[in-house]
């Protein structure tokens, strides 16, 4: 019985730990949902609008502090990347590449954005 009870008040507290919310990536998330999701639907004025917001964004979440429990070593080279490619994304709005280079790029930028995600959420059972 004291087993089971055991077991219990671990599953328990597990899933009263969570990570603290990280400021920074909610904002990034923000500009990119705001600016990939219109692109599938074939709207690409969010994206151009917002394109130097997404490397502000970026590079704000990248120069963070990490809040506790999130893998520095894991996440900080990913989000370099994100920053880098924000700005080839940044740099091809402006050049006023056409849509198709544009879609493949934002939706290259939201699976790197999933990627760090998927690290920041690493050790998390819940």
């Amino acid at each position: 019985m004291s087993l089971i009870l055991v077991s219990l008040l671990g599953t328990l507290l597990g899933y009263s730990q969570t990570k603290p919310e990280w400021k920074e990536q909610k904002d990034f998330h923000g500009v990119m949902a705001a600016t990939f999701h219109p692109t599938e639907e074939g709207h690409f004025a969010p994206l151009k609008a917002q394109s130097g917001d997404l490397v502000k964004k970026a590079t704000a979440w990248k120069n963070s502090v990490y809040p506790t429990g999130y893998d520095k070593k894991a996440i900080a080279p990913i989000l370099k990347k994100l920053v880098a490619e924000t700005k080839a994304l940044d740099v091809k709005v402006k050049a006023g590449a056409n849509d198709a280079q544009l879609k493949k790029l934002i939706a290259s930028l939201h699976d790197r954005f999933h990627e760090i995600v998927e690290k920041c959420n690493a050790g998390d059972e819940h």
